[in-house]
């Protein structure tokens, strides 16, 4: 056990006396569902995996243990780290795309009238009339009838 000055390693190898390489159990300390089922989905797209599971051992721990075995004489260490680094690059991936200041995000995306008007030209819309420029359908016009319109009653 690990004591007040020394820090408990991240993760473990568990590995029975005997055993293969391609079926290893990794201890994950300080990690939950979060983590598990995020790693668990990229290791099980690897072809070479056979098996990818995880379990939490107690609700009360805050340890995972991760269960690889893989095929065709593959060490089960490597789609681990191919799992953490796919799993890196998806994370870093939604971190840029969505790393932009919201305000003008939001201005750029949804409120292209507003950056006009900012720049002080206002225009006058009348109701029911299109917006130069705007892409998308004529805005509906209901039936006279109201055939397989909402409402019908």
């Amino acid at each position: 056990m690990a004591g007040d000055g020394e820090k408990k390693p991240k993760l473990e190898m568990v590995q029975a006396d005997g055993a293969q390489e391609d079926c290893v159990t990794f201890v994950m300390h300080d990690e939950d569902h979060t983590l598990g089922n995020s790693l668990r989905y990229m290791i099980m797209k690897n072809p070479d995996v056979d098996f990818c599971g995880y379990t939490i051992t107690h609700p009360s721990e805050s340890k995972i243990n991760f269960r690889i075995q893989t095929r065709g004489g593959v060490p089960a260490v490597e789609p681990l780290q191919k799992g953490l680094s796919d799993l890196h690059q998806v994370c870093q991936h939604v971190l840029n795309t969505f790393q932009v200041p919201p305000r003008r995000h939001f201005l750029v995306s949804v409120c292209p009238l507003q950056l006009k008007q900012k720049k002080g030209k206002k225009r006058n819309l009348k109701a029911g009339g299109s917006v130069p420029g705007a892409s998308g359908p004529p805005p509906h016009k209901p039936d006279q009838n109201n055939e397989g319109g909402v409402g019908n009653g």
